[in-house]
């Protein structure tokens, strides 16, 4: 088994390097997997004059997964926006075909109080939602800026899609849910929205074949009102792209620290690249003071979800929950009481309570 690993920029390097120190523990330990690094973002074009070089490309297609750090700096703003770092991260999206993007928001009962809403309604949070990445009004034609029958400017997008993208991110939500707790609710805006309207009905058409999992609708509104009320009646919440986008977001911010958050991006084939949610951290690049935990439960996720190794997955996350027990923070989520330690020294953690 191949990971590709795509440090990027910024605080990419220092974060997937604690990740890949895991893995290599596993591998002493027995698990057959190798890794590879490639330049991508900025450190592409710096290389290659080109944010996804042609090797890096190879590379991931020779893997049977990619781990992604982060790219961007401001360095990089002024170039033409087809050589600019986040091109590389979205051809590597369109390349593989990445259409699902898992955001797990989990919440650690010692980072319950981290969170902006009460320890009682977020401690012991774990909830995943499944967005589909490349579909709807976001890539929907016709769109633009025209010129009206009444003179007046306006503009336009088309929400569509089709019943073949409805239907495999349908049952990658099912599948993923008889793996945690059974429950699927799917999210859309039926009521005023005939695109959701077919969604909901082609994913009502799709539970026929998962009937031991639970299937609920909601409305986008009241979703986004739940999530903050009680975000713990959802297991696996499933929705498009654009409804996903601000789910997922809100979702991360109920866990108090976006350091602590990893995602994935999947294709058919469960083929995926496994990233943190946060971005490149630019001003904190090299001064060992980033945190890698959500680089390493990638991962984990990278290890599940296209590597098929559900008790090394599991193992990872347990060394995660048990280096918050012995209280280890980084600065991120730094409190009184704890010990506060940089990058490497949480990587060290890991490696010991693996």
């Amino acid at each position: 088994m191949k990971i590709a690993v795509l440090p990027g920029d910024g605080i990419g390097p220092e974060i997937t390097e604690q990740a890949m120190r895991v893995l290599t523990a596993l591998a002493s330990d027995g698990l057959s997997v190798e890794m590879e690094t490639a330049p991508v973002g900025g450190a592409g074009y710096d290389s290659a004059g080109d944010p996804l070089p042609e090797a890096t490309l190879r590379l991931c297609e020779q893997a049977d997964g990619i781990l992604f750090g982060a790219v961007g700096g401001p360095k990089y703003d002024t170039l033409p926006r087809a050589k600019r770092p986040e091109q590389g991260l979205l051809r590597l999206r369109k390349h593989f075909d990445l259409f699902a993007n898992l955001r797990p928001a989990i919440v650690y009962p010692e980072l319950a109080h981290a969170s902006t809403l009460k320890d009682e309604v977020v401690a012991g949070l774990d909830l995943l939602i499944l967005r589909e990445l490349t579909g709807d009004i976001y890539f929907g034609q016709p769109r633009g800026v025209r010129t009206n029958e009444n003179g007046e400017r306006e503009g336009f997008d088309t929400m569509r899609y089709t019943e073949g993208e409805i239907r495999r991110i349908a049952r990658l939500a099912f599948e993923t849910a008889r793996k945690r707790q059974r429950r699927v609710c799917s999210v859309d805006k039926a009521n005023v929205l005939e695109t959701t309207q077919f969604w909901r009905d082609v994913v009502t058409e799709v539970h026929q074949e998962f009937r031991d999992v639970e299937l609920t609708h909601m409305y986008v509104d009241n979703a986004a009102m739940q999530l903050v009320r009680n975000p713990k009646q959802f297991d696996v919440i499933v929705t498009g792209n654009m409804f996903g986008d601000i789910l997922s977001d809100e979702a991360s911010m109920l866990t108090g620290s976006i350091g602590m958050l990893p995602s994935a991006s999947l294709n058919a084939r469960n083929f995926g690249m496994y990233e943190p949610i946060h971005g490149s951290a630019p001003d904190i690049a090299g001064k060992d003071v980033a945190n890698p935990l959500a680089t390493i439960l990638s991962a984990a996720m990278l290890l599940r979800h296209s590597l098929g190794q559900e008790a090394a997955a599991q193992r990872v996350e347990g060394a995660v929950r048990k280096v918050l027990a012995q209280g280890f923070r980084t600065a991120d989520i730094a409190e009184a009481g704890k010990r506060t330690v940089g990058t490497k020294e949480m990587g060290d953690a890991v490696l010991a309570a693996l």
